[in-house]
């Protein structure tokens, strides 16, 4: 009897230390579980805008998207993050060249050079560009102590210029410039002294200036940039877009019209409504509170990626976590704001919810990465 015993608890004392079941006594299931219920509202939703014309074959490609987003999470949540920090520079490459490629070998569709045709399957390099943006910056900065220096800066922006000049020229503004308030958080949290961040600032406006001065903007990214400003001007031209998300998502009062039930989402009135204008669905058919609870699940993921930074045991993870804030937050932020008039258009699609597998599988990487510091953290205690 004492040796079954003794085999039972050796058996349970080896489960105990095997470093994937202590791995997962750490995950921080209210990230996971937040980011899994956005892709989930996302697979309802992406279905509610297209049900009515194209039948279930944007909720099955969704559904698939979703539940691979999943597993990539997973994924990457087991692999050690430090690995990534070995491979920081290799993935910043790859991302790299896959932004030329596609100017290569690419398709082209609607004026844009984005995506890599692979059968049924379109892959959009340009959503994976923050990822390898955000390890390679963290990689860099991770190595160098104290206050950053000048050439340190220059360093971390050349990097961070380099794939944000490449999808500019897709030409996506809306994701270089997602890329862009990346690196500003970074820099932050990387050590770069007040005046140098100012400087930069300033440079930024400047360029930005210059940019719409010598007419480098295309005529449509300025009027998307400048239309919100006179909204009440071009309903039925430059603001069309966004005069019907506005009405839509006001249709839906404070409950909502009802799942499958919103009049404007089943004629299919507001464009581009299962991509940049998802939450727009959202809005008419599950109204105030159900908007409020999908922006309550951005932010829950905001916090506990904000928690993870503040905890991560060195330096590298803490700048995952901030770039990787950085990337959600604001896309969401900036893709929800242009539904109703507080941002530009920026044709941003909204993380875990907009129709997508490329934008699908970052986003979940992402989150997947957030995780990965925060439980190894806890299980070095």
């Amino acid at each position: 009897m004492a040796t079954i015993l003794s085999g039972h608890e050796s058996a349970v004392g080896r489960r105990e230390r095997h470093p994937v079941l202590l791995l997962l006594r750490h995950v921080d299931l209210v990230l996971i579980g937040s980011a899994v219920a956005l892709g989930l509202i996302g697979v309802v939703m992406v279905y509610s805008a297209t049900r009515a014309q194209y039948g279930h074959y944007y909720f099955m490609r969704q559904l698939i998207w979703a539940g691979l987003g999943i597993m990539v999470m997973f994924v990457v949540m087991l692999v050690d993050y430090r690995h990534f920090r070995q491979l920081g520079y290799v993935l910043y490459g790859l991302v790299v060249l896959s932004l030329v490629g596609v100017f290569v070998v690419g398709k082209s569709a609607a004026g844009a050079q984005r995506w890599y045709q692979l059968g049924a399957l379109q892959l959009q390099p340009s959503e994976f560009a923050a990822i390898g943006l955000i390890i390679a910056l963290a990689t860099y900065a991770s190595h160098r102590k104290g206050t950053l220096e000048v050439r340190e800066i220059v360093a971390l922006v050349a990097l961070a210029g380099v794939p944000m000049m490449l999808v500019y020229l897709q030409p996506d503004l809306g994701t270089a410039i997602v890329l862009g308030v990346t690196l500003a958080a970074m820099l932050v949290v990387a050590g770069v002294r007040l005046r140098y961040l100012v400087l930069l600032a300033v440079l930024v406006v400047l360029a930005v200036v210059m940019a719409i001065e010598l007419h480098l903007l295309k005529g449509y990214q300025l009027q998307r940039l400048t239309g919100f400003l006179h909204q009440n001007q071009g309903l039925q031209s430059t603001n069309y877009d966004l005069n019907q998300s506005k009405e839509t998502i006001a249709s839906g009062g404070l409950q909502g019209t009802g799942l499958f039930r919103g009049a404007a989402t089943n004629l299919g009135y507001v464009p581009n409504q299962q991509t940049d204008f998802i939450f727009s669905a959202v809005g008419e058919q599950l109204g105030f509170v159900g908007s409020a609870l999908v922006i309550g699940l951005f932010g829950m993921i905001s916090l506990r990626a904000l928690r993870a930074a503040q905890l991560a045991r060195d330096s590298f993870g803490r700048l995952v976590c901030v770039g990787a804030l950085a990337f959600v937050a604001f896309s969401a932020f900036e893709n929800i704001g242009m539904t109703i008039g507080l941002t530009p258009i920026s044709g941003i699609p909204l993380p875990f919810i907009s129709y997508g597998g490329s934008a699908s599988f970052a986003f979940f990487a992402t989150v997947g990465l957030v995780a990965n510091v925060e439980m190894r953290r806890m299980a070095r205690k």
